[in-house]
């Protein structure tokens, strides 16, 4: 066996493993998308910002989805079937081709269908979206070593059959890859035009112009107004011939002699 070979299939198994690892944190749906979200008017499941995404897009999206689940489900199959105990080269090879195999069944029974499930939840959600398309790569990648170790020590059937897994992903692959930049794309656009509608916004309210006090410091400063006391009212006149009344004396108090 080649060393590069070895190496470069070795690099390939460690790179998997960290995006094993990276999508078993997904395993729950992402904060924020508890599940599958409807508008009322039934366009279909929310984006990321409250608006609701296009039957085009999930369309697209559950294409995708399908041909992963589906070639998911094949290359396991083909992986099980598979004798490299049989193949014809040393024990080394086949101990690290058979380690490949397994960091890919575990990618393809734990990571993947999280990463699937995340997306079907927020179907226009980019950092979803790009997850599941960097796990494909490096399933792509510790695949594409397994593939050539079987087509040079394993049987023809086998090897024939792993190839077919192997342009399976890279299809998805490539159509998830453009996927991810027609979503940047509009995600983009959709930036810029929020940002001219807040300016238009901006400038159609109007600004009242500042109050100005003028303060002159050569005017003379204004006496204090000094409130004259009201004068007391004079008795009514009496009409002429009249006399006035008599003025009733003080009570004495019970008990109390008059003076003498």
């Amino acid at each position: 066996m080649n060393p590069k070979l070895i190496s470069y299939s070795f690099g390939l198994c460690s790179l998997l493993w960290s995006a094993a690892a990276f999508g078993q944190t997904a395993s729950a749906p992402a904060a924020g998308y508890p599940g599958p979200q409807y508008s009322v008017q039934g366009s279909g499941p929310a984006s990321p910002q409250g608006g609701p995404v296009s039957y085009a897009s999930v369309s697209q999206l559950n294409g995708l989805l399908a041909q992963v689940e589906a070639t998911s489900k094949t290359t396991q199959s083909d992986l099980i079937k598979l004798r490299i105990e049989r193949w014809k080269t040393d024990g080394s090879t086949k101990k690290q081709s058979q380690n490949d195999v397994e960091s890919i069944q575990r990618n393809l029974q734990d990571a993947l269908p999280a990463m699937i499930e995340q997306l079907r939840n927020a179907p226009e959600d980019m950092p979803a979206t790009f997850k599941l398309y960097r796990n494909l790569d490096a399933l792509y990648d510790v695949l594409s070593g397994v593939v050539e170790s079987a087509g040079a020590f394993g049987p023809k059937d086998d090897f024939q059959a792993l190839s077919n897994d192997l342009n399976g992903f890279e299809g998805t692959r490539k159509q998830l890859a453009d996927r991810v930049n027609n979503l940047a794309t509009s995600k983009e656009q959709e930036i810029v035009r929020l940002r001219a509608d807040l300016k238009t916004a901006q400038a159609a309210i109007p600004v009242a112009p500042p109050k100005k006090t003028v303060v002159d410091d050569n005017e003379p400063a204004k006496k204090p107004v000094v409130k004259k006391k009201p004068a007391a009212k004079k008795p009514a006149a009496m009409p002429p011939g009249t006399t006035p009344p008599a003025t009733t004396p003080a009570q004495t108090p019970a008990g109390q002699a008059k003076p003498q």
